[in-house]
């Protein structure tokens, strides 16, 4: 057995730690370097990053076992919000405790941060500039093409029975015809997931799920957190802290309310509003945009349907989370309305307070919840709910990829009234295109991405570089002409 070796952080974790779970102890220095590393080249989103993960940190440093490194990631593919900012976030506090887990999840968010801000500061800097829409042109098409194939990963993964096969359709249905709002659709679904099981059980006698098999070789974690509850508050406490500073940004009548509803201060509206988004992103980037988009755009008016099609592709080019999409939303928001400020000065703070609420809560969650990991996974009820909203995700990710695909291809867009109530506003509608607009030009990309991505399997950014030269062939011959 390896002692307490692992300094005074992850001494709290366990009494004893077997030997095939961590078999090399690294310092906290090489530790970080390492993040670092990984924080740098994390490009691929979820799956890349994993895989860079595992290669590095079980194949190359051989720090933990693979089985704990699998058992980190089930644990984390249950919690909203970037599961492999969690993973790196859980393996770094069961090396060197809450100190190991801030500065991996910090160095594995944080190099993709600077990126995106430094991209999003171009972007609303040079947005006149006519070769920036030529640049994004094609980009946008390949990102359809990527969508689409998020939605088959993540459909072979979730859609593992009859049952979730009708929650994701059911999902599908009550976004793109009745337009509901994504945090309703989260919990009916996994309202609806818990429901069935308890159905299952009745019907068979039996349990559907299986009990988590116990695993002697994992250490019972006996004493991490003396006091949950008060660890579990504390980190909230963090993560609302800048609601403390965006209060003093300007000066309603009433400051409490105006702050918080966001009418008068954008950059409350960001902060609220993302944190919304923090517990309820199953699912990752994907499952959340379409619902952003609707509240960003149609709400707020913080930018244009297309220009969430632009955060994407620039999400897609730098390392780190695919939901750094939100902070450039964020930052765009605070270019635009940047109260007293200057409008790069706003940009960051949107940006800052996007990324804040978004990333904060994957800290609360592994360290409130990594203690307990065995009994949240054995948990019947968790589980089941859990499987059905990942099953949504399937419809919600189906939602996306039609929305993208019709501002992409389709110069207008709106909606048709399937059914109206009495009042003759529509109770059902669907997003219909002006057939007359299709973009032949963007379809050929996007057929050309789909090729080069189902048929080639050519890397992410292979597509977008031969996808960016050829809307950029396309428009110069357009202007010429």
């Amino acid at each position: 057995m390896v002692s307490s070796s692992l300094g005074q952080g992850a001494a709290t974790v366990n009494k004893t730690i077997a030997a095939d779970e961590i078999i090399a102890v690294p310092t906290l220095g090489e530790a970080a370097r390492v993040w670092a590393r990984i924080g740098c080249l994390g490009f691929g989103g979820p799956a890349g990053q994993i895989a860079l993960m595992h290669t590095t940190i079980v194949d190359e440093k051989r720090w933990i076992s693979e089985e704990r490194f699998l058992h980190g990631l089930n644990f984390c593919m249950l919690l909203p919000g970037p599961e492999a900012q969690q993973l790196a976030t859980y393996i770094g506090w069961l090396m060197h405790g809450v100190r190991g887990g801030l500065i991996a999840g910090l160095l594995f968010v944080l190099p993709g941060f600077l990126v995106i801000l430094m991209l999003s500061s171009l972007y609303a800097v040079f947005q006149e500039a006519a070769w920036l829409p030529a640049l994004f042109f094609g980009v946008k098409a390949a990102v359809l093409a990527i969508v689409i194939e998020a939605l088959l990963r993540v459909g072979r993964r979730a859609l593992r029975e009859r049952f979730h096969y009708y929650v994701a359709g059911a999902s599908f249905l009550a976004l793109f015809f009745l337009n509901l709002p994504f945090p309703l659709v989260i919990i009916l679904a996994g309202a609806a997931g818990l429901l069935w099981m308890k159905y299952s059980k009745r019907r068979l006698a039996a349990p559907v799920l299986p009990q988590a098999s116990s695993r002697t070789h994992f250490p019972e974690v006996t004493h991490v957190i003396a006091r949950p509850l008060v660890v579990l508050v504390f980190w909230i406490l963090v993560w609302q802290s800048p609601l403390f500073f965006i209060r003093g940004l300007d000066v309603p009548t009433d400051l409490i309310a105006e702050t918080l509803s966001g009418e008068t201060n954008v950059f409350g509206a960001v902060f609220i509003f993302f944190s919304k988004m923090a517990v309820i992103t199953f699912g990752g980037a994907y499952a959340v945009l379409s619902y952003v988009g609707q509240v960003a755009v149609g709400h707020y008016a913080w930018l244009q349907p297309a220009e969430i099609l632009d955060g994407l592709a620039l999400a897609e080019t730098t390392p780190g989370p695919l939901v750094l999409v939100l902070c450039f939303v964020g930052f765009l928001a605070g270019y635009r309305n940047p109260l007293a400020m200057a409008p790069l000065a706003g940009g960051f703070l949107g940006a800052f307070l996007a990324a804040w609420a978004t990333f904060v809560p994957s800290f609360i969650w592994i360290f409130a919840g990594a203690p307990y990991i065995e009994k949240l996974r054995s948990n019947e009820n968790l589980s089941s709910a859990l499987s059905a909203i990942t099953a949504a995700v399937v419809g919600v990710i189906l939602n996306l990829a039609l929305w993208f695909g019709l501002h992409v291809l389709f110069a207008e867009v709106g909606r048709a009234a399937l059914l109206s109530g009495k009042t003759g506003l529509p109770i059902v509608s669907v997003a219909w295109p002006e057939w007359r607009t299709l973009d032949i030009a963007a379809l050929g990309i996007f057929v050309m991405a789909c090729v080069m991505l189902f048929r080639f399997e050519k890397g992410l950014l292979t597509i977008l570089a031969v996808s960016t030269a050829a809307g950029l062939l396309i428009k110069t011959g357009e202007a010429l002409l």
